[in-house]
């Protein structure tokens, strides 16, 4: 069966190539692992040279600058970590695609060979390396035996060593000495190739280096152009005043004074010559312009990779950037969906296609992204609907904070006594040494008290309305029931009411909860 395998492209596979290895980059290679420096002495002109060299299908430069721009802009490198990190730390989910005994099999051998393995989250980082640069190749490593296939390791790839065909600019081909224009084909079950996208067109004009490109390189210069600002800000003017007669020599001698004079401290200069320290003037340049066009620039990329700038270094608080998705929600779940289905294409299939057989369905791998929740307002919301009467399952409440029920044995906390201090823990009732101590609400033997009342409540207003009931029977009319009301007061019997009054609020008393006020 395996000899008749094709690829998700209708590629033929050669299952007896799926085990060897790419020949490693090398000096004398043509996919070189030594790259030299782009990003050094950059110019807006040379950048623009840069970006339109990708476009006509040449992005090596392109590709080494991505790498570089990661390298060197801490606050880029940074939010595109955490953007890749959202899909990379989670625990991936495989459901099988029946629910038939051979379809729940297969569902479990790719969970404990893919999902499970030791390199999946590094994986999944590679593959997002595709946010930056427009697309990721990752070699899959395979081992067998005569019975089985399995992934060994997963093996990333400098993107460098690929080029796009001439034909369509999407599909990726290895750049080989066989062709070192066109490259050549890759090798069906052997890569995971994944595209980000971010936006329709050409892969190698989807990354985020080449969207953040222009506002990298004007805060390189803003950066540069900050520090030079504070090495010489606040620092006295040196004037060097020199005679009519003074020599070349010794106006070369002044200005090598003058210079020292900022770096060592201390000079020596003939007695006919004189150095003046002239103080700057305070304000006279704007201090902050530079650190405000930084800044300006990072809330750009920020809003370009993140989605948002809801961070604690803008001006916002940590509790308000807590309550945000690092990444917005919508950003994370398309990025974990456009690697699932890289994945199901590029190694659940083959996978499952050497060890089962094709397939007329195959597993599914689920990167679950849980959109972030204020449990502190749900909280006080759900506090306040009780208050109103809604029934709210206690199981649900727990699973919201991410509690489990006590099991029986388990130390568990009851609320703090009416001194204020701190919650008690104490057994759950079952396997208990000492007697159970009540955990439930300080307030129950009132309300128990209140549900006594009112369970007689029929006899005790009874009296009381019945002068009422007879005239309202009795009455012909509206204005004859309004008139005979009045003389009903001297009739009703109230004796049933006061006393269960009383007796209740002798109890609530002896229960410590009603004051002589």
């Amino acid at each position: 069966m395996t000899s008749r395998l094709l690829d998700a492209y209708g590629r033929p596979v050669k299952v007896q190539a799926m085990t060897e290895r790419l020949p490693q980059p090398g000096l004398t290679s043509v996919r070189n692992a030594w790259a030299p420096s782009v990003a050094l002495g950059l110019t807006p002109e040379r950048l623009a040279r840069i970006l339109l060299s990708a476009n006509e299908g040449n992005a090596e430069s392109y590709l080494v600058l991505a790498e570089e721009m990661e390298e060197r802009d801490p606050h880029y490198g940074s939010v595109l970590g955490i953007r890749k990190r959202a899909i990379s730390g989670i625990d991936p989910i495989v459901k099988p695609a029946s629910d038939s005994a051979e379809d729940k099999r297969i569902a479990d051998a790719v969970r404990e060979n893919i999902a499970e393995h030791d390199g999946f989250s590094d994986l999944i980082e590679d593959m997002l390396d595709a946010l930056g640069k427009g697309f990721s190749q990752v070699e899959i490593g395979w081992g067998r035996s005569k019975r089985e296939w399995w992934v060994d390791r997963f093996i990333h790839h400098d993107p460098r060593h690929f080029v796009f065909d001439r034909e369509t600019g999407k599909e990726v081909r290895l750049l080989d000495e066989a062709d070192l224009l066109n490259g050549v084909e890759l090798q069906p079950y052997k890569w995971i190739s994944h595209k980000a996208k971010l936006k329709s067109g050409l892969p190698i004009r989807g990354g985020l280096a080449r969207l953040v490109s222009f506002g990298w390189i004007c805060k390189n210069y803003t950066v540069k152009d900050w520090i030079a600002f504070v090495e010489t800000y606040g620092l006295p003017l040196r004037v060097g005043r020199y005679g009519a007669g003074a020599t070349p020599d010794d106006v070369e001698a002044l200005f090598q004074a003058v210079a020292n004079i900022g770096t060592d401290a201390a000079a020596i200069i003939p007695e006919a010559m004189k150095i003046e320290f002239v103080q700057a003037m305070q304000g006279s340049a704007s201090s902050d312009i530079f650190e405000k066009l930084a800044r300006w620039v990072d809330e750009q990329t920020s809003k370009a990779v993140l989605g948002q700038t809801m961070t604690s270094d803008n001006g916002s608080s940590m509790a308000q950037a807590e309550v945000h998705n690092d990444v917005r929600h919508d950003i994370a779940k398309a990025d974990a969906k456009s690697v699932t289905r890289t994945l199901k294409r590029d190694l659940i299939k083959p996978y499952v296609d050497v060890n089962f057989g094709v397939q007329r369905r195959y597993p599914t791998l689920i990167l679950q992204i849980e959109e972030a929740e204020d449990i502190a307002l749900i909280m006080e919301h759900t506090a306040e609907m009780v208050d109103r009467g809604l029934r709210v399952g206690q199981s649900q409440v727990l699973a919201k904070l991410g509690y489990s029920e006590a099991a029986d044995g388990d130390d568990v906390l009851r609320p703090a006594g009416a001194a204020g201090g701190a919650p008690e823990i104490l057994k759950t009732e079952k396997n208990r040494a000492d007697p159970p101590v009540a955990t439930s609400d300080p307030y129950a033997e009132l309300d128990n008290i209140m549900n006594s009342e009112l369970d007689n409540w029929d006899d005790l207003m009874g009296p009381i309305l019945a002068p009422v009931l007879e005239v309202l029977e009795t009455a012909s009319s509206y204005e004859e029931a309004f008139e005979a009301l009045s003389n009903t007061f001297p009739e009703m019997d109230i004796k049933p009411l006061l006393q269960s009054i009383v007796v209740g609020v002798s109890k609530a008393r002896g229960l410590g909860d009603v004051s002589d006020d």
